[in-house]
């Protein structure tokens, strides 16, 4: 028997963790729910769609799961403000592992993840919670991602690498071998990263040469 789970959000990633959740796991997916000021349609994706601030009137957290579909927007801050925020009013949420991935960490994998297909997780990887893995990247042994990261696709993260919190790496960057990324760093496509980072770093470019600019003085990514 599925389980019932609610989705956080109407935007792309919503729609694809409706497709993930609908077609490969054990969950059903009973509705949308926004902030109520962003709330412009009633339905999404043939489901109803109902204000944030009031859905446990209806859906009640001892029958319902939640999940946060949102991006890195804010270098992941707003994802990670709804996480906090659906936990303290007790929801469970719960994490999407496609079953195309190769997982070989004992299922060390936290909360809210959205890990999807042809990802490698070696083992002794720890994966902390509310971490988005796009399609593809590879991810080695003994590594850490810590809270609220976004990794895009095609990423090489080496062996014993630490990520901190809220960093975003870029398509096609390549990260070195017993490193420290720093706390909401931004690690741009296609980027080698040689060396540990501050945090708030910003690296762009294939040189792995930081900018003097810092994360929080970044607008869009």
């Amino acid at each position: 028997m599925k389980k019932n789970l609610i989705i956080f959000g109407t935007g792309e990633i919503a729609q694809l963790a409706h497709y993930y959740f609908t077609n490969d796991s054990n969950y059903e997916i009973a509705a949308f729910t926004v902030d109520e000021q962003f709330l412009e349609e009633d339905t999404f994706c043939s489901l109803p769609v109902v204000p944030f601030e009031t859905l446990e009137t209806k859906y009640p957290t001892s029958k319902y799961s939640l999940f946060i579909a949102l991006s890195y927007s804010k270098l992941n801050q707003i994802r990670k403000n709804k996480f906090e925020e659906a936990l303290a009013r007790g929801y469970e949420l719960v994490s999407y592992v496609s079953s195309h991935a190769t997982v070989l960490n004992d299922g060390c994998i936290g909360r809210n993840c959205f890990i999807l297909e042809d990802n490698t997780i070696q083992p002794f990887v720890k994966i902390e919670d509310n971490v988005t893995l796009w399609s593809g990247n590879h991810i080695g042994h003994h590594s850490t991602i810590d809270r609220h990261c976004f990794l895009a696709s095609q990423i090489v993260v080496s062996g014993g690498v630490k990520i901190e919190e809220q960093c975003f790496i870029g398509v096609n960057a390549t990260l070195r071998d017993h490193i420290t990324v720093g706390a909401r760093s931004i690690i741009g496509a296609g980027v080698l990263l040689l060396n540990s980072t501050e945090a708030q770093s910003v690296y762009k470019g294939s040189r792995g040469v930081p900018s003097k600019a810092k994360s929080s003085a970044i607008r869009s990514i």
